[in-house]
């Protein structure tokens, strides 16, 4: 039940029918006897400025959850960033503090590195691609590198964000060994569909599956249903995978922190969750 001193967290993105998030912190918030909801909040990019600014004015809300297409462009809109999305270059959780400040925080890199690890992939010394340099791919990238993976390629369709990004991570990282400009999955560890691709019926596939082997683990973010056509194609050559919604999982138990409302297990949380595909 919704009351007058239940706490708000927004979720920001656009456009909102892919949302997983409400479905599960609210569960948990519910089990917990936590006074606090998840709402979705879409948003175009053109509003999406003066939106930030706002919410430095509610006096029950928490804080945000910040999604595409506004994790790049938050950075700019808080007064404080993390080292982490700092190096990430993309931001997707807002706190507001007493005094009406925005700290700005990335939890996706976080979610994804500690999800793979959970499934047995040891990632020191290991060769990654991420396709997508966006916000989502950034901070994979990022935290694969705090990982300790020996070579990192970089792929996008904007050269210019694969340019930046391997800039913020070569400045971190000098022994990192990194690529750019090729989509090529053959030859690697890990690979990792950063991109929309996989959303919308007809999307051409982000790799090129018949150069992957069974040996590659295979990660996609795409949330819209449980198995893209990614992974699909990965579990028919015999890789491991991992879902979108298990980073969900991943990063959430961090997202609890930041916003002061204790932590959790992922398998607590996926017990009371209702996501819907």
């Amino acid at each position: 039940m919704i009351s007058g001193s239940t706490q708000l967290i927004a979720h920001l993105g656009y456009p909102t029918e892919t949302f997983k998030s409400s479905m599960i912190y609210n569960p948990w918030f519910e089990q917990q006897g936590i006074d606090a909801v998840v709402v979705p909040m879409g948003m175009r990019p053109e509003d999406y400025a003066i939106t930030v600014q706002a919410l430095r004015k509610f006096t029950n809300l928490r804080g945000a959850l910040v999604t595409m297409p506004h994790k790049v462009s938050t950075l700019n809109l808080v007064d404080e960033l993390t080292s982490t999305a700092q190096v990430a270059g993309a931001c997707n959780a807002i706190l507001l503090r007493p005094d009406g400040s925005l700290l700005g925080d990335q939890f996706d890199g976080t979610g994804f590195v500690r999800g793979v690890k959970n499934k047995g992939l040891t990632l020191k010394g290991k060769r990654a691609l991420v396709s997508g340099s966006g916000g989502v791919g950034s901070a994979i990238a990022a935290s694969l590198a705090a990982a300790g993976v020996l070579e990192l390629a970089l792929f996008d369709l904007q050269a210019s964000s694969t340019a930046a990004l391997a800039g913020r991570l070569q400045q971190h990282y000098p022994d990192l060994r990194i690529s750019q400009g090729s989509n090529d999955p053959a030859g690697f560890d890990l690979i990792v569909n950063a991109t929309p691709l996989g959303m919308n019926a007809g999307d051409p596939m982000p790799f090129d599956m018949s150069r992957v082997s069974p040996s590659t683990f295979v990660g996609d973010v795409v949330m819209r249903q449980a198995i893209t056509p990614l992974l699909a194609a990965a579990q028919a050559k015999g890789c491991r995978i991992q879902l979108g919604v298990d980073m969900l999982f991943e990063m959430i138990p961090a997202y609890l922190e930041f916003f002061g409302f204790g932590t959790a297990k992922p398998d607590q949380l996926r017990a009371v969750a209702k996501i819907n595909y």
